[in-house]
């Protein structure tokens, strides 16, 4: 045909090609002719959603019985007439043409994800009509990371917890184990170090190990059920408590890798993190303790004062990538963390090919997954409300 080549690009987001709610998304449409042609209208549409979707099946006799869970939540949806269709046809001719196009992002928006059972994607897409020909498309995606200011009272806030367990085998009573743990704050940004502050007194005949390990929570939401998938994101094993011992942990330090953030405020996808010191006790399922934690984007500021700038308020501290390791050790599985009971209820210990580049790589690996990967086809027939 005509058309040498259709193509849709963006200037780069304020961080590493990110986005946020509020800006201005600008790029331009261009399009390369080997001739004149003749064209009804281009426009461009941009688009962001959350899409949820799983099956579940169940045995009625000889037969296998499925049931589709499916949700969506739209984000972003506007339009442009770049060439406006008026009912009158427009010719180009030969060479190179470009279209700016400007679009205001919406105040709420979701960071770009992808999970097991749903994810959060944007991408622009022009539409080229011909008059007795097919409609010619072209795509490009981009990431959105949603600020999180940790410097907030509820994520400035510290979290402590205590927890006890009687060591059982054969029901008889072998003594108690005790653990209480604290946190200086509940926010933290990735590179950040936790120091954790415990006590675990072993008031048994065996010796015991503690753990602490970071834990990422997926929950899907469709049709009234939820889907959850837990990953370890890191974890520390401390020294064996002989019996009748106390161990303290005076700030012990955990580092957080390069994850995502948290997202709350999304209707069918949210994406939580604790932190949880669990102590393994011979013949008795583990002794858990769990803290809420919030992976923001905006670190804490010195002394914890708040700037007046609004650009350090709104921008992603991304500085610390050129610390974070390339291949960072895997992480352990999840059921080496957690108790038996709740192993069970959750999902299949991860794998490192599920966590992808959350896991891989520096923060920009998580950024890089959204920028080429296309949005699912059930994307393609959602309706915006």
């Amino acid at each position: 045909g005509r058309v040498r080549s259709l193509a849709v690009e963006l200037e780069d987001g304020r961080a590493w090609g990110a986005y946020s709610s509020g800006e201005l998304l600008h790029g331009r449409v261009q399009l390369e002719l080997r001739g004149a042609l003749r064209l009804r209208a281009l426009e461009v549409c941009a688009r962001g959603c959350a899409a949820v979707h799983w099956l579940e099946s169940r045995s009625v006799g000889l037969n296998t019985i499925y049931r589709d869970y499916t949700a969506y939540q739209t984000f972003l949806y506007r339009r442009c007439q770049l060439i406006p269709d008026n009912g009158e046809v427009t010719v180009l001719q030969a060479g190179r043409h470009e279209f700016p196009f400007t679009f205001q992002l919406p105040e709420t928006l979701a960071t770009s994800f992808e999970g097991k059972h749903g994810s959060v994607r944007y991408w622009v897409k022009a539409k080229l009509h011909r008059p007795w020909s097919t409609v010619k498309k072209a795509k490009k995606e981009f990431t959105v990371i949603e600020p999180i200011d940790i410097n907030t009272p509820a994520l400035l806030a510290p979290q402590a917890g205590a927890k006890e367990k009687l060591a059982r085998a054969w029901y008889c009573n072998r003594g108690q184990v005790s653990v209480t743990a604290k946190i200086d704050r509940k926010g933290y940004t990735p590179g950040e170090v936790i120091p954790i502050f415990a006590e675990i007194d072993n008031c048994t005949s065996r010796a015991v190990v503690p753990k602490a390990a970071i834990i990422q929570t997926q929950t899907f939401i469709a049709r009234g059920t939820k889907k959850q998938k837990k990953s370890v994101v890191t974890s520390i094993v401390g020294d064996s408590i002989a019996a009748g011992k106390r161990e303290v942990w005076h700030g012990r330090a955990l580092k957080i890798p390069p994850v995502g953030p948290s997202i709350l405020q999304c209707r069918i996808i949210q994406v939580e993190y604790s932190l949880k010191v669990c102590v393994d006790i011979p013949g008795t399922s583990k002794l858990l303790l769990e803290l809420p934690l919030v992976i923001g984007t905006i670190p804490l500021h010195p002394f914890g004062s708040r700037t007046s700038s609004v650009s350090s308020q709104y921008s992603v501290n991304l500085d610390w990538l050129s610390t974070i390791p390339e291949q960072p050790e895997a992480p352990p599985e999840y059921s080496a963390v957690v108790s038996s009971p709740e192993a069970e209820e959750s999902l299949a210990p991860p794998c490192r090919s599920e966590l992808g580049g959350i896991l891989e790589g520096p923060f920009f690996a998580y950024i890089q997954e959204f920028r080429f990967r296309p949005p699912p086809l059930y994307s393609e027939v959602t309706n915006p409300p």
